[in-house]
């Protein structure tokens, strides 16, 4: 089990916010944390402790005049930190490989490959014949509606048909070398984990896979841990003292290599 490290960008600026809060509307999101230091100041952190596979995510939507902004924070934490961070946020196959010209491990997707509630298969194709399996990381980032957990794109706001479970997790594995999950009903609230989707993930197991929301205290890694067989890295943003919570990374690092 390992502690991947996030480097959260909206409007700009380095940030933790509560992830349902998130919308097209700035003024609609709920904030965390503003930090007063760059993107770059956290990838040298990461690579000082030699926190590889960690990732850097543009909140703003595709297009807009703050997603430009965010994107060069982000741009300037993968040289900073090259081949140790992977990026997400508006990546398609027409502007991958600058990402990764930039340093970037890997590329993270997720709407781009999900059109009208599905998978889109034209699209999958494209980007994993543009950037190859080993440079692409699906973000299955879910939200619970009934008793199942579906995911969700467009920054967390629409729903898809498609289930979050193991025939999924089979399907894409065809394409993506790891994926990374947002437990998105607990991002930003430090209210505990989704345990159910941890259960998910650890049945299948067969990539790389990382978990990340609601992450509050050091008693929900070893719960990570337990329910994920050791299987699962964690991310943890909130929560954290380089975000204003009250984890220390020496002691998240500690708990993770137990």
């Amino acid at each position: 089990m390992k502690f991947r490290p996030c480097i959260d960008i909206h409007d700009g600026h380095i940030k933790q916010i509560v992830g349902s809060s998130v919308s097209d509307k700035k003024d609609d999101v709920l904030e965390n944390y503003v930090s007063t230091m760059d993107a770059d100041y956290y990838a040298r952190l990461y690579k000082k402790y030699n926190l590889r596979g960690g990732h850097v995510i543009i909140l703003d939507k595709a297009g807009s005049d703050s997603y430009e902004d965010s994107k060069k924070q982000a741009i300037a934490a993968l040289r900073a930190y090259p081949d140790g961070l992977q990026v997400g946020g508006g990546i398609t196959p027409e502007n991958a490989a600058e990402f990764i010209d930039a340093g970037a491990m890997q590329v993270i997707v997720t709407s781009y490959v999900f059109s009208q509630g599905k998978i889109n298969e034209e699209n999958l194709k494209r980007i994993f014949k543009t950037v190859g399996k080993n440079r692409l990381c699906l973000d299955l980032s879910c939200r619970k509606r009934g008793d199942s957990y579906y995911v969700v794109t467009d920054r967390w706001q629409r729903f898809t048909d498609e289930i979050f479970c193991e025939e999924l997790l089979d399907r894409l594995s065809e394409y993506a070398s790891e994926f990374l999950v947002h437990g998105v009903d607990g991002e930003g609230k430090r209210s505990g984990i989704e345990e159910e989707v941890i259960r998910i993930m650890s049945r299948w197991g067969k990539s790389p896979m990382t978990y990340a929301g609601g992450v509050a205290e050091y008693e929900d890694i070893s719960l990570v841990r337990r329910l994920g067989n050791d299987k699962i890295d964690i991310t943890i943003g909130s929560a954290m003292e380089t975000f204003g919570g009250a984890l220390t990374i020496d002691r998240v690092i500690e708990e993770c290599n137990r």
